[in-house]
């Protein structure tokens, strides 16, 4: 193991490790030189002689293998880059001087007309051709759930978590894209899950507890992203662990790292050689977003995009990052995400005094990012080739004072999944599709106490207003199925003003695209607002029905079930929950809500047939 080497100049900034040199061995040596050479000798200082703390020493090696290993270019690219960008971030560079924003070509679809109707059909079409990439590398700390947050109910009349509902989401849309395929060949659509060392094994665990939530364990690969080193100050010194000097301070690098990734992990080659055309990336909770895949899908086959960014309509200034298209002075142009708080800033200080402003729409012409991407496979390949799937990082140090020399608690790189854009040539089709928020965007990421602070008028983004927001969306999509919803009652859970909608839920096989659900639709029904309805059976039938209380109705596939008739009961009401009850579980009492269950109508169906049910 130990490797007899001639101790050059490099180690004569570093006494202690010069000493140690004995005990590692030709590939850790070489690190070593790499550490020197980028002005790390810092790390060694408080080394004491050979033959004490060895192990240490060889452990303090294994994690800056495993952090140069897992940067692309190495810590020697890592601590280049570092210094570059904290040199800007100090004299205020701004990274789009000598850019002009203007707004992007893009899509923008009205839920149920005959163009989104068409582009979710094209949607089911390519679906089959399409990898989905979920980024999950988070824990719901910020939540006040200490959980993964894939494993959240993202609604808690059915229970179902995130992680079950993407699945049966995708294996929907699986079904039916197989189901008109011209070649009538059946093929699995790959699924990909970004975690941490949070993240990782809970992910595991989930998805083997649950069969897959009935998905092939061949179909789901888990890619692990590794964190990145801290640095102290301006000159990119690595930080050390302030409780162990054999350790360096990591701190998590980003969602961007989904790119590098896929890069090295060969699925891309293996994808395009299956005849893939399309990535799909989505983040851990947004409960709506599937009600936008198929109809974005679409759009991307049809303008043949090679990046397509999902987007909402934002209103001024609202925290949330605008759609932009930026062209330099030198003719360089690029679509990508500009931050709310930068956009302002970079409009008035480029020919508009007003800065962000709403249009003659009522919103602001950018729309609004939800960080949700469909790449065209092929571009994708051959640009993660040329960049190995770095993308561009930004540093944000938070400095002690205005002198800009020291900070407060360590910095590091960060890079973030949606700037993929920005090394793209300008004969890229970069582009975008708004969907209406209410449809698409419903993230969960605040914590009550948060979520109660939110000026009013503005999204809470809370489990309270994500799981109000999937029984608004139902019961519109319902209404335009022709379905007579009750009109919504405002309440208030913890400390949060929400509209109530009826309980309206159904599994994604039920009904993945509108067109679907219309044909499974006839006959005046109507659901009232107190109601509560949970479908989870492909062919249920809703004809004449007039609902009064709670009906769930479960069946088999080949049970052909149809709702009619009045059915009137005491249903479930809801009661309120004190999120600071401890005796209530963490994921109910994030919600400020829970069900009492005091009469339904349910029916369960085993066996193949035709059935009826009515009060």
């Amino acid at each position: 193991m130990a490797s007899s080497v001639d101790s050059s100049d490099i180690f004569s900034s570093a006494l202690a490790l010069q000493s140690n040199l004995g005990i590692l061995s030709t590939d850790q040596i070489d690190l070593a030189k790499i550490l020197l050479e980028n002005g790390q000798s810092h790390l060694f200082l408080q080394w004491p002689e050979l033959g004490v703390d060895d192990k240490e020493k060889l452990d303090f090696f294994d994690q800056i293998a495993c952090l140069n290993s897992s940067y692309p270019g190495g810590l020697a690219a890592y601590i280049k880059t570092a210094k570059e960008l904290l040199a800007d971030s100090k004299v205020g560079k701004n990274p789009y001087d000598g850019f002009s924003p203007s707004v992007p070509s893009g899509e923008n679809l009205t839920f149920g007309n005959e163009n989104f109707i068409e582009m979710e059909k094209r949607g089911v079409i390519e679906a089959r051709n399409s990898a989905f990439v979920l980024v999950a590398g988070g824990l719901g700390e910020r939540l006040g759930y200490n959980g993964i947050k894939v494993a959240l109910p993202r609604e808690t009349t059915t229970g179902t978590c995130f992680l079950q509902h993407y699945i049966e989401s995708i294996l929907a849309l699986q079904e039916a894209s197989n189901k008109v395929a011209s070649d009538e060949s059946q093929r699995d659509i790959p699924f990909i899950i970004m975690t941490s060392d949070d993240t990782h094994s809970r992910t595991q665990d989930l998805l083997e507890l649950n069969s897959y939530f009935g998905m092939k364990p061949t179909q789901v690969h888990l890619l692990k992203q590794e964190k990145v080193a801290c640095l102290d100050d301006n000159d990119a010194r690595l930080a050390l662990d302030p409780h162990n000097k054999y350790r360096i301070q990591t701190k998590p690098h980003g969602h961007g790292d989904v790119h590098s990734l896929l890069y090295s992990s060969g699925l891309l080659h293996k994808w395009l050689d299956a005849g893939l055309k399309w990535v799909l990336f989505f983040q851990d909770t947004n409960g709506l977003l599937f009600n936008a895949i198929p109809a974005s899908l679409g759009v991307s086959a049809t303008k043949q995009y090679h990046v397509n960014s999902l987007a909402v309509p934002r209103k001024a200034k609202e925290a949330i990052g605008g759609i932009t298209k930026l062209t330099h002075a030198d003719g360089r142009s690029m679509v990508i995400n500009v931050e709310y708080n930068q956009l302002d800033p970079l409009l008035r200080a480029t020919g508009f005094p007003d800065g962000d402003v709403n249009c003659e729409t009522g919103f602001s012409p950018f729309p609004g990012n939800i960080n949700q991407l469909i790449l065209e496979l092929g571009s994708y390949k051959e640009e993660l080739q040329k960049t190995e799937g770095a993308i561009k990082e930004f540093v944000n140090p938070k400095y002690k004072d205005s002198t800009k020399t020291a900070f407060k608690s360590s910095t590091r790189l960060e890079c973030m999944m949606q700037d993929y854009p920005k090394t793209l040539p300008p004969t890229a089709r970069v582009g975008f599709t708004v969907m209406d928020i209410w449809l698409a965007y419903a993230p969960v990421k605040n914590n009550p106490e948060d979520a109660a602070k939110v000026p009013k008028g503005n999204p809470y983004h809370s489990a309270t207003s994500g799981e109000m927001a999937i029984y608004r969306a139902n019961s519109l999509i319902l209404q335009k199925a022709g379905v007579k919803v009750g009109e919504p009652v405002k309440q208030v859970f913890n400390g949060q003003e929400v509209e109530v909608w009826s309980r309206i839920t159904w599994k994604p096989k039920w009904g993945m695209i509108f067109s679907d659900i219309k044909k499974k639709v006839s006959g005046n029904c109507e659901v009232s607002q107190r109601s509560t309805m949970a479908i989870k059976g492909r062919t249920v039938i809703i004809e004449d029905l007039s609902l009064d209380g709670a009906l769930i109705v479960d069946s088999i596939d080949d049970a052909e079930v149809k709702l009619g008739g009045l059915i009137k009961n005491n249903g479930w009401t809801m009661e309120s929950v004190d999120y600071k009850d401890t005796s209530v579980p963490e994921e109910i009492r994030i919600r400020g809500f829970r069900f009492n269950k005091l009469e339904q109508h349910e029916k369960k169906f085993t066996q193949p047939g035709t059935f009826y049910v009515e009060d």
